[in-house]
């Protein structure tokens, strides 16, 4: 399970509240975001270290490279030791608010990749390491594909199952992206290095299409990737959030998905129950991502993008038939 720092102090213990909910089903370990140039570090730390020593849930604490030099990543790294977290996500991370590029500070720390080799070679094994993987591959490896390029019809058999399309902030019109064949195994033997450079797990960036995650595993095994490959999963519970967050990582969505959404939006505003039944929906296509990810058995878990909530998250476990050890159901 995933959380985020609030940017509320107020807000704090409402996710402890949904942690204290989401414990009760023994999560493995819960991940917490880590703000554009440590924006968040001293927060981030807070709240895993509490997660650790007050509630018993092992944290996983992000760590990234946007806006931060080597001094920051060192003292971020020396606190988790002496604060008893073990567990780092090493991330290059987002471009900081404002910017749509991504520009390193300090050019030790250009990529992950630099961050892996330096945990590795500053604190041995002490750390659990896990890393992102993209199965559409990254979105900034993506390419718009235009009809002077041919469109769909250009498009390799693979890049047709993983391809992606997108409205053009400027001109509002709907574009095809997609990584390319080359640019996509580009990514694989990034992911790789990494691999081979100390990451012990993947976790993967949100999908809606449970072939190309599974494809994407296939693709990994194939070129030598052994560690464990953690689905990302993120719940459908608001229209324009969903809308908002898919386009921001220019994720592929499923065209009977996308028909359905967008019945929903055809709807009237004030429909009775509309966020009721797009949530009840969002729940229930969720379950059947996990069930088909779960048959395939090429996952060992499922890992859930809460967005410091609780109730869908339990709603899909429940299904699945997590029984939790707490009577307690009441709303975080």
């Amino acid at each position: 399970i995933e959380f985020y720092p609030p940017k509320k102090d107020v807000d704090i213990p409402k996710l402890f509240k949904a942690l204290e909910r989401l414990k009760a089903f023994n999560p493995l370990f819960a991940d917490v975001t880590w703000g554009a140039g440590g924006s968040t570090s001293d927060l981030t730390m807070e709240l895993c270290t509490k997660m650790k020593n007050e509630y018993n849930v092992v944290p996983n604490m992000h760590l990234t490279c946007t806006n931060v030099v080597g001094d920051k990543i060192s003292k971020a790294l020396t606190d988790a030791k002496e604060n008893g977290i073990t567990n780092i996500l090493a991330l290059r991370g987002d471009p900081p608010a404002g910017q749509d590029k991504w520009e390193a500070t300090d050019l030790a720390f250009s990529c992950a990749l630099d961050l892996i080799q330096y945990i590795r070679k500053e604190h041995g094994d002490y750390f659990h390491v896990t890393t992102a993987g993209y199965p559409e591959g990254h979105p900034n490896a993506m390419k718009v594909v235009t009809e002077e390029d041919g469109g769909l019809s250009s498009l390799s058999p693979s890049e047709l199952k993983r391809y992606s399309t997108s409205k053009n902030k400027e001109t509002g019109k709907e574009e095809i992206l997609v990584c390319k064949d080359e640019d996509y195994k580009t990514e694989l033997q990034y992911l790789k290095q990494k691999v081979d450079a100390g990451a012990n797990c993947i976790i993967t960036q949100m999908f809606f299409d449970v072939d190309v995650f599974l494809q994407f595993v296939d693709d990994c095994r194939a070129i030598g990737i052994t560690v464990p490959i953690l689905p990302g999963l993120m719940m459908i519970g608001n229209l324009g959030g969903f809308r908002r967050m898919t386009g921001f990582c220019k994720s592929r969505i499923p065209k009977e998905l996308d028909e359905k959404l967008m019945a929903f939006e055809a709807l009237p505003a004030d429909s009775p129950d509309l966020k009721a039944k797009v949530k009840a929906f969002g729940i229930e296509y969720c379950v059947d991502m996990c069930n088909k990810l779960i048959a395939s058995k090429k996952v060992p878990g499922l890992h859930f993008y809460t967005l410091n909530m609780s109730s869908t998250t339990i709603a899909i476990v429940e299904k699945l038939g997590y029984v939790s050890n707490s009577i307690k159901t009441e709303e975080a």
